[in-house]
């Protein structure tokens, strides 16, 4: 058995080789591989662990263009060579010493998919946005789709390659973790989740915003009832490719007013 650690990694100078050390400490009972995939970030975090690559402790896929945490994962899984997959951001939010025990579960019992959650209480320094937003979501994918999540949004994901082989995924961006949970379980897999440890992100900025939680929800509702509309993919793209650009253009221009 092998685990492929995917990270995506935009701009994570400050972090990246930090997650790395971590991640080698990590004492698992199988093999492991880690995939890590540069998202067109504007400094090349080679730079950063050219020796973890020298000496293959690490592969390495540099993207030219920034094409979002959907692109930068599904590029990583069709480079990893695992039977198990784990998603880990490259912040430092998730720690990598609770791997083991999102393992302990698919190794043991035979489970397919595994999500750490953050909210068995309110994550340590999230804000109130980010975390309005996440129950919101959640509660929103357990109301269409009859589960009984407590965080859909998190970043620590693991499921096997039965789950990978059966489900195909398009996301681009953010809409990464809605897309991913509502194929699976339309598939009829069963997640679990687990308590992980979590610590709201010290250095750099979170990149998701509002904007990225109104096209969560566009995807939730696209998958679970009408996977096939052609009308509704069209306003989804309306939506993704001009009407959310030209918002966050006036966000930060009436920003920029605000601080002057």
């Amino acid at each position: 058995m092998k685990l492929s650690i995917i990270i995506p990694c935009y701009n994570e100078d400050n972090t990246i080789k930090n997650l790395l050390n971590n991640i080698f400490d990590v004492d698992l009972s199988i093999e492991k591989e880690i995939i890590i995939v540069d998202d067109g970030s504007v400094r090349n975090q080679r730079d950063f662990i050219e020796e973890e690559i020298r000496k293959k402790k690490v592969k390495f896929i540099r993207l030219q263009e920034n094409q979002g945490k959907g692109v930068a994962i599904r590029i990583g899984l069709k480079y990893a060579t695992g039977d198990i997959f784990l998603i880990q951001d490259a912040d430092l939010e998730y720690f990598p010493s609770d791997i083991p025990i999102l393992l302990e579960d698919i190794l043991n019992d035979g489970a397919n998919v595994i999500y750490g959650t953050r909210f068995e209480s309110k994550p340590h320094l999230m804000t109130n946005s980010h975390y309005l937003g996440n129950i919101l979501l959640t509660k929103l994918t357990n109301f269409i789709y009859k589960t009984k999540l407590t965080d859909m949004e998190t970043g620590y994901k693991l499921f096997t390659k039965k789950v990978l082989n059966t489900i195909t995924l398009k996301a681009r961006e953010f809409e990464f973790e809605p897309e991913i949970t509502a194929k699976i379980v339309l598939n009829g897999f069963k997640i679990k989740e687990l308590p992980i440890s979590y610590h709201y992100r010290k250095a750099g900025y979170a990149k998701i915003n509002w904007l990225d939680g109104i096209e969560s929800m566009f995807i939730l509702f696209q998958k679970r009832f009408c996977p096939n509309s052609k009308l509704y993919q069209f306003l989804y793209e309306i939506y993704k490719f001009h009407l959310k650009i030209v918002i966050n253009k006036l966000v930060r221009y009436f920003k920029k007013l605000y601080i002057r």
